[in-house]
């Protein structure tokens, strides 16, 4: 199995900005695609951005130009680092991640998630 473990969330007035981080452990040949996930309480769940692992990246339109999503392959660890938070971007945001295990097989593994708050 793989285990995602996030961190970074918590509470930050409008204008801050948070860094979160994902360390993928466990049985790991290595790491395809990793994205950050976001849901807020009573909205589905959304796709805040991508990274490949030629690092090429997509976001959503509402946090181009705020979030900046990198990935430190050596270390199986995905970062977010958002700016300029704003109130409707709070939510948990959960890491997912493509990998290939030992056995070649691949998979999809979701977080646990992280609890972020923006609120004055």
């Amino acid at each position: 199995q793989v285990q995602l473990a996030e961190s970074g969330g918590g509470l930050v007035q409008p204008g801050g900005s948070l860094r979160l981080s994902c360390v993928a452990s466990g049985d790991i040949f290595s790491i395809n695609d990793m994205a950050w996930y976001r849901q807020a309480p009573g909205k589905q769940r959304e796709l805040v951005a991508t990274i490949t692992r030629g690092s090429t990246t997509t976001y959503a339109d509402s946090v181009k130009g705020r979030f900046t999503i990198s990935r430190d392959s050596a270390k199986n660890t995905l970062y977010l680092q958002m700016n300029s938070l704003k109130p409707e971007d709070t939510a948990v945001y959960l890491c997912n991640v493509e990998a290939i295990r030992r056995d070649y097989r691949r998979s999809r593994f979701w977080g646990q998630g992280t609890q972020v708050t923006v609120s004055s």
